[in-house]
């Protein structure tokens, strides 16, 4: 089964992005392919390379690069969600006068098309979060 994955939250205020993590590395490991992970309204906030948990603490962001560069998985922050939130890639960066760009690895930013494209290519739609 083809599954689409939309995580709306962040990764430290509230499940939805350690149990999206979760699922699609169980649907991996049963030989599922995952379309796409889309990130929207605060689930951004799992792409910024600047979050330093607390070394006893599980490491949401970096799981998901893991994850996306074992599996060659497709992370899309949502380009409006993230830009109201500061997280941009080099292009956008200095396209708005910024000194960084702070996307980590194995996540892009781009628009909502690649949820609505998301949701036709996959069987099944997945959401996590609000």
């Amino acid at each position: 089964m083809k599954l689409g994955i939309l995580v709306n939250e962040g990764p430290y205020t509230h499940q939805a992005s350690d149990t999206a993590y979760q699922f699609a590395k169980a649907a991996l490991a049963k030989g599922h392919e995952i379309y796409r992970v889309f990130f929207y309204h605060d689930g951004v906030n799992n792409g910024t390379r600047l979050t330093v948990p607390p070394q006893d603490d599980r490491n949401i962001v970096k799981r998901w690069s893991e994850l996306a560069a074992e599996h060659k998985l497709d992370l899309v922050l949502c380009i409006a969600a993230a830009q109201r939130r500061g997280l941009m890639d080099k292009n956008e960066a200095k396209r708005h006068g910024k000194d960084t760009d702070n996307l980590a690895a194995g996540f892009r930013i781009s628009g909502l098309g690649q949820l609505i494209e998301t949701g036709i290519q996959s069987d099944r739609l997945v959401v996590f979060g609000d």
